[in-house]
């Protein structure tokens, strides 16, 4: 089984996600065999035994889905789910948990969950879960311009399925060139997007923005129009 979206807001090309799974669970063996399922249908899953590592992992890396037990060491994982949420993080998160109380239901789900599994669970039942809630998030948060696609949520954009290394002002650049596609973007609206007021940008700084970008996607064409700015041509 994967999980695709295709049912993104796509002018050309098709998104597939990569999807990265931050799995908090203390049960070893437990985690090995959910780690092996997940892996089979093509997940990446960061697997970590206790609640401060999955901390310390969630400002390492962006996750599309938590799965997360909640009686573990150091950090539960319904304090840790409000921890992320009070700082913005929207990440879906789905606990399991051998809990059965509808009172510890409540607080998962007030903790910010958007799912909850009851151990021991029906494997397919968890895949099904997993694909529904994945490709929802991703198809409402993705937008594709040829080959290229932004992930809204996670500040992500991919060329041809593979995620580009940009530093935020090639992001917020290439960003901006998506969405005014095969229009000319003015440099005075790159300069404004870019830089703060007390900041001020250059031309030559945006010169060498758009050709390292233009290394990173070759296959599209990204024009100067002289004198006036630039021209994403999908």
């Amino acid at each position: 089984m994967s999980f695709l979206c295709t049912g993104a807001k796509s002018l050309t090309g098709q998104y597939k996600a990569l999807n990265r799974v931050l799995f908090l669970e203390d049960d070893i063996l437990f985690a090995e065999t959910i780690v092996d399922l997940l892996q089979e249908s093509n997940l990446e899953v960061t697997h970590v035994p206790n609640g401060q590592n999955a901390l310390d992992m969630t400002f390492k890396k962006k996750f599309d889905l938590y799965l997360l037990d909640i009686n573990v060491p150091l950090i539960d994982g319904t304090t840790l789910l409000k921890e992320l949420r009070a700082s913005n993080d929207n990440t879906p998160a789905i606990f399991l948990t051998s809990h059965k109380d509808k009172e510890m239901l409540k607080k998962s789900f007030l903790s910010g969950a958007d799912d909850f599994l009851t151990k021991p669970f029906d494997t397919d039942e968890l895949l099904f879960r997993i694909g529904a809630i994945l490709k929802r998030v991703k198809c409402d948060s993705v937008t594709c311009v040829g080959f290229l696609c932004n992930d809204d949520i996670h500040k992500r954009i991919f060329y041809k399925n593979q995620e580009l290394e940009l530093s935020k002002k090639e992001y917020d650049l290439l960003l901006l060139l998506m969405k005014h596609a095969n229009n000319t973007v003015p440099k005075e609206l790159i300069f404004d997007e870019l830089w703060s007021s007390s900041e001020g940008g250059s031309e030559g700084a945006v010169r060498v923005y758009i050709n390292r970008i233009k290394q990173l996607i070759p296959q599209m064409n990204i024009e100067n129009i002289r004198g006036v700015g630039y021209k994403l041509v999908s």
